[in-house]
């Protein structure tokens, strides 16, 4: 039997009305030839700025495929150029590395238009040819933050890039991922600003996004320090006073990628103290009850 993530291209569903992914990609040439064409809708490659002849390789071999070369590397801001390109209603987001089961594109875009207070919808993810459910995905399904009546799963604060399917309007309308974030970690702040300004995130599980890591990946700790630096950078972006200090304090304690996380936050510090904007009260107590902080 033909697993969802090996079926053949002529035996999938035909293309959604009114989604593009998007896919943002550095140096993973062979990857992107290998994922790109499992995609069931328009796709916006943004590269940024590979240096393997991903542009040249892909524009050859997929010339269906829009791709847009940036000349150095934008991090996550990549897939707000890509959605800004895009003019359809819903935007998915897909790694160079990933992509979206046959028929959810349709089915997460319809998920979309009948909740209208949803902006970004969450798939549950599997990962590697053995399909293994991503150990994020069960702490989504089990949300804190509950499922509200007018939502079709379980409320969020937070998303997981590569599987995320957003309306674009509202994505836009919020900045998309910024400049001073980049990746990773660039979910969390976005994730406030939607909050902020009324919208909801969901983890939707009869969606599916397949996963298999590439093999050119950075190692666990230069990933931590990148983690660290981003949450510090959006704690300063968002947060009272009082949570920026707890999250410098727990960066420090975290060891050395913490502490390299912190070095590597200084030089993006005043842009992010220009873009400061505290989030509204209720955003802040979903907030401490993710983190089980009553206080």
């Amino acid at each position: 039997m033909t697993s969802p993530s090996s079926a053949p291209a002529a035996s999938r569903p035909s293309a959604p009305d009114g989604v593009t992914v998007v896919v943002m990609s550095r140096d993973r040439r062979e990857d992107l030839l290998a994922t790109l064409p499992r995609h069931e809708a328009p796709v916006v490659l943004v590269d940024n700025g590979s240096t393997d002849g991903t542009v040249g390789a892909v524009r050859a071999a997929l010339p269906h495929v829009t791709v847009l070369p940036l000349a150095e590397n934008a991090g996550a801001r990549a897939r707000t150029i890509g959605a800004g390109h895009a003019g359809t209603e819903f935007v998915a987001f897909a790694d160079d590395d990933s992509w979206w089961a046959p028929g959810d594109l349709a089915r997460a875009a319809a998920v979309l238009r009948a909740h209208p207070r949803l902006a970004v919808l969450n798939a549950r993810v599997l990962v590697g040819p053995e399909e293994r459910l991503d150990p994020l995905c069960p702490e989504l399904a089990a949300s804190p933050l509950g499922t509200p009546e007018h939502l079709p799963g379980p409320r969020l604060l937070g998303f997981i890039g590569c599987a995320a399917m957003v309306r674009r309007d509202a994505f836009l309308a919020v900045g998309g991922f910024d400049p001073v974030v980049r990746f990773p970690g660039e979910e969390e702040r976005l994730s406030l600003d939607l909050a902020a300004a009324g919208w909801d995130i969901a983890y939707v599980d009869a969606v599916t996004v397949h996963h298999h890591p590439s093999t050119r990946r950075h190692d666990r700790d230069a990933r931590r320090t990148a983690i660290w630096r981003s949450r510090v950078l959006t704690a300063v972006m968002r947060l009272p006073a009082r949570d920026v200090a707890r999250t410098v304090a727990e960066a420090f304690r975290a060891g050395a990628p913490g502490r390299r996380g912190l070095r590597r936050a200084l030089p993006d510090l005043p842009a992010a103290l220009r873009r400061r904007r505290v989030v509204p009260a209720a955003v802040l107590a979903d907030l401490r009850l993710l983190a089980g902080d009553a206080a």
